[in-house]
């Protein structure tokens, strides 16, 4: 009996030898995980200085080495008054997904001055179905692979990483702290940025987004698809239409905190990164329409707008307090904006189009044309001296010929015969 006593104590023992190193290797991974996250936010949190603005111009010259020339063409043809100035801006992009990766490469290529780049995950190879991510960047941080993707594309841009769960309390307090970081322009008001865009695709993500504007009185525009279906028995083949119509359908939501509906007021449907950049550009260099909402199904070639204001009985209290600061500031806005009108239209003269040109074009009423072909001045009789029409004018076959001139014809073809017969006697 001794003996088997013994024998169970040194199995339990080396039992709890083996859960002790198994809890070991557990906290060593455990604590490896920390020490690389440690390590990304502190890559995406360097010293500003290493981020200076940019100091050279973009050059509107139309050369093949000039990677601003085709973008310069709006300014050149009245559409953008300064596009320059996209340099200035800084947009913080949400999600380094399907949207958020393009639109990241597409503002990017257009010349923005900063981008912030937020997500949590990393890169796998399920992700080579987007054409931003390569197989070498696997095992990557998303906004560590998208740095190095967007600085090879466009060195130019000021591109930072946040490898971070925006939804968490730490995550949610780094994020707010970068947005409010005011290094890149320090005289801007309000945040940091300019615009934040929402590319995520989980609704306590966009609720945090939706937190963060509304406390920071900040812009921003949100995106996503629409999730068209609500059923209880989900096969694979409904689970198959669900996905095509999330794959066709999407949106674009234009939010300004206190002035539209916020995503606590009103949670939209469900985006097109192409659609999202463009209206971003729209807002931040002022030209054309900024779309409050535009949908859009591909299935049906239909783009829904609409314009959604904010609900007064709104759950988010900063959405609220947004309201009231928008409803008390409007009156001296639109007051504002009735006087710019006015002077725009006092300064505004009617000229004719391209009064003056390289191309010497004028522009003719054509009833002074119809006038002036009329009394027989027109272009085909102003000939310089000297000079004649070889052929008629079309006019001129309309015309029936006088009975005088037809008998003066006959008469030279019978004195024509009568010669042609004394030659031949």
């Amino acid at each position: 009996m001794h003996r088997c006593d013994r024998r169970d104590v040194a199995e339990e023992e080396e039992e709890e030898f083996s859960l002790a190193q198994k809890k070991q290797l557990v906290m060593e991974a455990e604590l490896k995980q920390v020490l690389n996250d440690l390590d990304s936010l502190k890559h995406s949190l360097l010293d500003p200085s290493h981020h200076a603005p940019i100091d050279k111009d973009m050059s509107a010259e139309v050369v093949d080495s000039n990677p601003y020339s085709r973008l310069m063409a709006l300014q050149r043809m009245g559409i953008v008054q300064n596009y320059e100035r996209i340099r200035e801006f800084s947009v913080a992009i949400v999600g380094i997904g399907g949207v958020g990766s393009v639109a990241a490469e597409m503002l990017t290529r257009c010349g923005i001055g900063r981008l912030l780049l937020y997500d949590y995950d990393r890169v796998e190879l399920a992700n080579m179905n987007r054409l931003f991510f390569r197989p070498e960047q696997v095992g990557m941080t998303k906004t560590d692979a998208a740095v190095q993707t967007l600085s090879d594309i466009n060195p130019d841009v000021v591109c930072l990483s946040y490898t971070l769960n925006i939804t968490t309390v730490q995550g949610f307090e780094t994020f707010m702290s970068s947005l409010k970081n005011k290094y890149f322009r320090p005289a801007k008001e309000g945040s940091g940025v300019d615009l934040v865009l929402s590319c995520v695709d989980n609704y306590e993500a966009r609720m945090a987004v939706n937190q963060a504007c509304n406390e920071l009185n900040q812009t921003w525009m949100e995106s996503g698809f629409i999730f068209l279906a609500s059923v209880d028995d989900l096969s694979e083949y409904i689970l198959w239409q669900v996905y095509l119509k999330m794959l066709f359908s999407g949106h674009i939501q234009l939010l300004i905190p206190g002035e539209t509906a916020c995503f606590a007021c009103a949670p939209p449907l469900g985006v097109v990164a192409g659609l999202l950049v463009q209206n971003t550009l729209k807002l931040l260099l002022q030209f054309g329409h900024v779309s409050l909402y535009l949908g859009y199904n591909s299935l049906k070639d239909y783009f829904p707008t609409m314009e959604m204001r904010p609900n007064p009985q709104c759950s988010n209290a900063a959405c609220l307090e947004r309201q009231k600061e928008y409803i008390l500031a409007k009156p001296a806005r639109d007051a504002a904006a009735k006087t710019k009108m006015e002077a725009e239209a006092l300064l505004a003269t009617e000229i004719p189009l391209h009064a003056d040109n390289e191309w010497n074009i004028s522009v003719v009423d054509d009833s002074e044309l119809e006038n002036t072909y009329a009394t027989g001045s027109g272009p085909a009789d102003a000939l310089p001296e000297g000079l004649t029409h070889e052929l008629p004018s079309a006019d001129e076959f309309q015309k029936l010929p006088d009975a005088d001139t037809t008998t003066a014809t006959i008469d030279d073809l019978e004195e024509l015969r009568k010669q042609l017969d004394a030659l031949n006697a």
